[in-house]
């Protein structure tokens, strides 16, 4: 068995539970510090990881996260964060986690360490794809599993991991290994470990999300306006990015099926709505390319 650091005791909270509540929050505080540096060591390989992901959804391949526990509900919030913040398509980014759909609630005992359940539910993967594989300690045998399937078929693999002699950044073609030490319980990956693979996770699907066009300067204009605040900002990003008042950005919008990029092309340019999905469509749906090829028409 690998040695896994995540395990270790902290001495810095050895005598915890004898500390007024004031003070294990702030020693939870000042370990929590730590996880922002720990990333920010990674920063190169995290930068790596979005390059392979944004070349691989301009390719038509989709990001898979598998991981068990507390990682494998990580994997599955970002997942699903995806669709109404970017427009994405729900089964671009999807989050597979050891035990199925149950485990995100109730421990599905013994998932983690089976390898052939990591072999099966890796056989959704092509070689068109990511996959990224979450582990605090990197040892699981359903990672395992889920590598070794990924490898027959030559799909992309990253590691994401909070211990440097993981099993699993042995077996990927990229591995991310935010070494935050010991937690403040010892054993309770879900707290510094977790915090750092959220942050991580964040970089991953945003960065990959502003390489392909999904967002113009810093708007999310590619969100899906499925709720009132989500329609206020809507109408917020158009205004300021055509340059006009509220009430023609939203009569556009209308107009527009609230469709973001299309209403600001149709503001900007003075162009029909059919005509814009055309331009859009043209340019991948990248509204900087469409306003930049309108421009020298």
């Amino acid at each position: 068995m690998s040695e896994i650091i995540t395990e270790y005791r902290n001495e810095n909270t050895k005598n915890i539970d004898l500390l007024p509540t004031i003070d294990i929050v702030t020693k939870i505080n000042e370990e929590d510090k730590l996880v922002a540096l720990a990333v920010e060591d990674e920063l190169e390989n995290i930068s790596k990881a979005v390059d392979i992901i944004a070349k691989q959804f301009l390719q038509g391949g989709k990001l898979y996260y598998f991981g068990a526990g507390t990682s494998g509900r990580l994997g599955v919030l970002d997942a699903s964060e995806c669709p109404p913040t970017f427009g994405a398509k729900p089964d671009m980014v999807q989050g597979i986690i050891a035990g199925g759909d149950n485990a995100l609630r109730i421990p599905v005992e013994g998932a983690e360490d089976n390898f052939e359940l990591g072999e099966n539910d890796a056989n959704v993967l092509t070689k068109e794809d990511v996959c990224v594989a979450i582990s605090a300690s990197g040892n699981p045998k359903y990672l395992l599993g889920v590598l070794s399937q990924a490898e027959k078929i030559g799909c992309k693999t990253i590691a994401l991991t909070c211990n440097h002699k993981a099993a699993i950044l042995e077996e990927v073609g990229l591995g991310i290994c935010v070494e935050v030490g010991p937690e403040v319980i010892a054993g309770s990956s879900r707290m510094k470990a977790g915090t750092a693979q959220k942050m991580v996770l964040n970089m991953l699907t945003t960065g990959a999300m502003i390489k392909i066009g999904k967002t113009y300067e810093n708007f999310m204009i590619d969100l899906m306006p499925t709720n009132e605040k989500l329609k206020d900002r809507a109408i917020r990003i158009v205004a300021e990015l055509a340059q006009v008042n509220a009430s023609t950005a939203l009569k556009t919008l209308l107009e527009c099926g609230w469709e973001v990029k299309v209403a600001i092309l149709v503001l900007k340019c003075g162009i029909e709505r059919t005509e814009a999905k055309e331009l859009l469509r043209k340019h991948r749906g990248v509204l900087r390319l469409a306003l930049a090829s309108f421009a020298k028409a």
